[in-house]
């Protein structure tokens, strides 16, 4: 199968840009940081617009108060999975998917215990997003190009998560859950059929877990699931939450 790839070209804002290449920006960082919904007139940011068009914010820094809004928020905080959440972060502030289930692990920490801004500020102040964007170009697809650094399994996962530019990425589901909690290689390629009820066969899968015990004494305890195809996502979302940590998962019959 071949694979035609849109080529990215950044978009940096001059130190002489026009108002007109300062309008594009702002509406090349909504496109990106916003995962291509259409803002309407009442949802834009009017004062981190006129900072940034004034000079006192640079692109990262409107970057930054794009995906701290309470819009940011509502579509992909309140309404996602921590793991979706997670998830869309990396894809509209880094430009790429996570690379494995620890990256995954340390954002939902570091969102639980330093809370929904916190976990903002650790994608834009990040060595990685300073090394690729600088202040002053807008964050882009990576996995449209080579980049130095990136695994091939994670150039898969992103352009996974970028096919359907049509569309926008409100109320989308995890991509990659299952891939990243099992380690397994992401295919480009359309969604298998899952069997449904007319059918001889459902795919079910064991999920096998460690959790830590609550006491004087740390103890770890083994513990397996069978879930649906159905229920996997949640299932998964539901021991992130609880703590639990995924050894793997297998399909069984």
């Amino acid at each position: 199968m071949s694979l035609w790839v849109e080529k990215i070209d950044p978009i940096e804002l001059r130190y002489n840009a026009t108002e007109d290449e300062k309008q594009a920006v702002i509406r090349a960082v909504y496109k990106q940081v916003l995962g291509n919904i259409h803002i309407m007139e009442s949802q834009r940011l009017t004062s981190a617009e006129s900072f940034f068009v004034n000079g006192q914010f640079s692109v990262r820094q409107f970057v930054n108060a794009v995906a701290k809004s309470d819009l940011y928020l509502s579509l992909f905080f309140e309404s996602s999975s921590p793991y979706g959440f997670v998830e869309l972060n990396f894809k509209h502030i880094l430009g790429r998917a996570p690379q494995d289930q620890a990256e995954i692990s340390e954002h939902i920490r570091i969102c639980n215990e330093q809370g929904y801004e916190a976990e903002i500020d650790f994608y834009t102040n990040s060595d990685e997003y300073l090394q690729t964007f600088g202040e002053n170009i807008v964050p882009y697809p990576r996995g449209t190009s080579t980049v130095v650094g990136m695994r091939n399994v994670t150039f898969n996962r992103t352009f996974a998560l970028e096919r359907g530019n049509a569309t926008s990425d409100r109320g989308k589901p995890s991509q990659l859950t299952l891939d990243l909690a099992a380690n397994l290689g992401t295919k480009i390629k359309k969604p298998a059929t899952v069997a449904g009820p007319n059918n001889n066969r459902i795919k079910r899968f064991q999920i096998y877990v460690t959790k830590t015990g609550i006491g004087p004494v740390v103890k770890r305890s083994a513990t397996t699931y069978t879930v649906s195809y159905e229920q996997l996502t949640s299932k998964i979302n539901s021991i992130q939450k609880t703590g639990g940590k995924i050894l793997k998962i297998i399909e069984v019959a």
